[in-house]
């Protein structure tokens, strides 16, 4: 994915400038931090805490850049105005804030020196996330009652909502076992703990909602369920709310949420492999209608490639 990211900056800067200063995409990019994240919790399981702790800051770099730089495309660069630029993916930025967290508390004990104010600063950034989620679920709440909402509208990216709030959750339990024994952060323990429960809450609500939202988008104006590249933005929210419905139970020692989350790890795993499978044929139809393409046979022509991968889009989605 790094080289992926590389090869489209040095060869294609201009395409990557428009989305980074588009207003409807730029928080999307909150997914390298929390990919980040994510890879760097694997490594340190397998004992590499230090290039875990290399990984934190890289990623803590990354986010302070995104956040001030989002914020900033919102302000001064959305010219299109109204609600309409509002998309599910803006809650990225939640997720990308609170996986900082989690992997923070992971690394801290090996930042000797910096072990209190990681722990203070990996609070700050959970409090900083729901911050923003505050921010951005009045917005898209706003884009949803009061402008006029088309099936194209409803994507699977509004299933990050919900993962938003989950991740916070999740969070949100790892910081009630992870207060460093600093008197200050035990003394907002239940703060901590009824906020991690409001947002289990919340993340919880939204799934009726999510879909009625499909059924009325697939079943009511019979718009085709075809494989699109944003399907893969259901599968991390039902992985999400199974890890946070477990981690709530530990803490919150409730075993009737370990069964939910076993039963939504299910579910999770039948989402993915259904967007697996839809990747796979939608890649190959692609392959058969555009050969060439897929075979990277380089004697077709610049502008008939720019043809085909327009066509292989447009069949995709």
């Amino acid at each position: 994915m790094s080289r992926g990211g590389a090869v489209r900056a040095s060869r294609f800067p201009a395409a990557l400038w428009a989305d980074l200063a588009s207003p409807r995409l730029v928080f999307s990019f909150f997914t390298i931090v929390a990919a980040t994240d994510v890879l760097a919790l694997g490594i340190d399981l397998r004992g590499f805490a230090t290039v875990a702790l290399f990984m934190w800051l890289v990623a803590f770099a990354v986010w302070l850049i995104l956040v001030y730089f989002g914020f900033a495309v919102l302000m001064f660069l959305n010219k299109a105005g109204g609600a309409r630029v509002i998309d599910g993916g803006w809650l990225n930025a939640i997720v990308g804030t609170q996986s900082l967290l989690i992997l923070g508390t992971q690394v801290a004990l090996l930042a000797v020196h910096a072990g209190p104010t990681m722990f203070v600063l990996v609070h700050m950034l959970w409090m900083v996330g729901l911050g923003l989620y505050g921010i951005l679920i009045v917005l898209l709440s706003y884009r949803m009652f009061f402008v006029e909402l088309k099936p194209d509208d409803v994507n699977p990216q509004l299933w990050v909502v919900m993962g938003a709030a989950a991740i916070s959750t999740n969070a949100g339990s790892t910081l009630v076992v992870s207060n460093g024994g600093l008197p200050f952060l035990l003394s907002i323990r239940p703060f901590i703990d009824g906020v991690t429960l409001a947002m289990w809450a919340w993340a919880t609500w939204w799934i009726p909602l999510l879909l009625l939202l499909g059924i009325w988008k697939h079943g009511v104006h019979r718009v085709p369920l075809r494989y699109t590249t944003t399907l893969w933005s259901m599968v991390f929210p039902l992985g999400m709310y199974a890890v946070a419905s477990h981690r709530l139970s530990l803490v919150a020692e409730v075993p009737a949420l370990q069964s939910l989350s076993r039963a939504m790890v299910w579910v999770a795993l039948a989402a993915w492999a259904a967007t697996a499978i839809g990747l796979v044929v939608a890649s190959w139809r692609s392959a058969e209608l555009h050969p060439g393409l897929a075979g990277g046979d380089t004697s077709v022509a610049p502008a008939q490639q720019a043809v085909a991968i327009r066509a292989r889009r447009a069949t995709v989605d």
